[in-house]
């Protein structure tokens, strides 16, 4: 019910439950090509609501499909979606893991072990804010069933906190980043001259990564998405090969895909992740590039030679 003018106004959802078979059905008389039996099963594996994001790009105002519309052609997109989510899981996982090592290990040489416990390390951050972050740390601590975190509380039962190189073990991306923003400007600065980046860069390109990370993690759809948070491009005078033989833009995919290349080569220059990343779309070749902001000879820029 809306509340409307002191008086409850009473909405009616007039969308009703199928069963999977009266769903084919429908999606048959709108004009999807496909085996019934088949379309079924994959109804029965996914679901509806989760596979129509991958349709709508077929549909008409009128809801019916547009013609030579199959259900092959739909299921590449969701399958192929898929393997686009667990290389950018991947990838996303080393960065999280490289900038997370060079973090802690730059403020536990300033503070020592215990430099995220004490707000004074921290003077731009309101107190209650740093509060926040160690009361969550401690929480996840005391859940925790990790063995490294019951061997330091039977053998150090007097300190309430983990040094801050145990505590990272526990942290997620978010909190790991919270802790990059609370650190300063020079720590910031520290950390991203390791990818001869700005703290500016990397605190942006964290927030980005810590989005899609999310949307990976909740199997959401990413190959024609447009970035609610959007990666910061490194300016002209700083790294032309962000802007040559075509600017790379920030709305779509393909600047993700491209700052993740970027942090990898620095941080492991031998990794085969552009390799596997050009096999999945050699497995796909029906996949619409500009759906995700990618030029037709992505592979000859700059950043993907």
């Amino acid at each position: 019910m809306l509340k409307s003018g002191g008086f409850f106004l009473a909405l009616q959802f007039c969308k009703p439950a199928l069963p999977y078979d009266q769903q084919a059905d429908l999606l048959l008389k709108r004009g999807l090509i496909a085996d019934r039996v088949k379309l079924i099963g994959r109804l029965r594996a996914v679901g509806y609501y989760r596979l129509c994001a991958y349709w709508h790009p077929f549909k008409q105002p009128d809801e019916t499909f547009k013609g030579g519309t199959t259900l092959d052609i739909v299921w590449e997109r969701y399958t192929f979606d898929r393997q686009l989510r667990l290389a950018l899981i991947d990838a996303i996982e080393r960065v999280e893991v490289a900038v997370r090592t060079s973090l802690i290990h730059t403020l536990a040489l300033q503070g020592g072990p215990f430099v995220h416990v004490s707000v004074g390390n921290f003077p731009n951050v309101p107190t209650d804010q740093h509060r926040r972050f160690i009361d969550d740390l401690r929480d996840d601590a005391q859940r925790s069933s990790e063995v490294f975190v019951e061997h330091f509380k039977s053998t150090y039962d007097e300190f309430p906190d983990l040094p801050i190189w145990a505590a990272a073990e526990i942290m997620t991306f978010g909190m790991m980043f919270t802790l990059f923003r609370m650190s300063g400007k020079h720590v910031q600065v520290s950390v991203a001259s390791r990818y001869k980046l700005s703290g500016k860069v990397l605190f942006n390109w964290l927030l980005t990564l810590n989005y899609v990370r999310n949307l990976c993690a909740h199997h959401a759809r990413l190959w024609n998405r447009e970035l609610a948070i959007r990666p910061m491009i490194p300016d002209q005078k700083h790294d032309p090969r962000w802007h040559r033989p075509v600017p790379i833009g920030n709305r779509r995919l393909f600047s993700v895909l491209t700052l993740l290349r970027y942090l990898l080569v620095h941080i492991e220059p031998r990794t085969h992740w552009r390799e596997r990343l050009f096999s999945t779309f050699d497995r796909f070749p029906g996949i619409p590039l500009a759906s995700m902001e990618m030029p037709p000879d992505w592979r000859a820029h700059d950043l993907w030679r």
